[in-house]
């Protein structure tokens, strides 16, 4: 899991979580397990430590 550090960044990804970007250009955050979405971002920037799909990570 990713370990906030209080300097205003994490160490490691978000595990469980990745992210979208749809047509409008906004990134849709989601679930992996269920598969729901979770959050959009306003601007069109990514989130922070979330994957992007497709995911390159393994699952285990």
């Amino acid at each position: 899991m990713a370990t906030n550090t209080g300097d205003g960044h994490r160490i490691g990804s978000v595990k469980d979580r990745t992210q979208i970007k749809g047509e409008d250009g906004h990134h849709t955050k989601r679930d992996r397990t269920t598969g729901e979405f979770m959050d959009r971002k306003a601007d069109d920037k990514p989130f922070k430590g979330v994957a992007k799909e497709p995911d390159k990570r393994q699952d285990k």
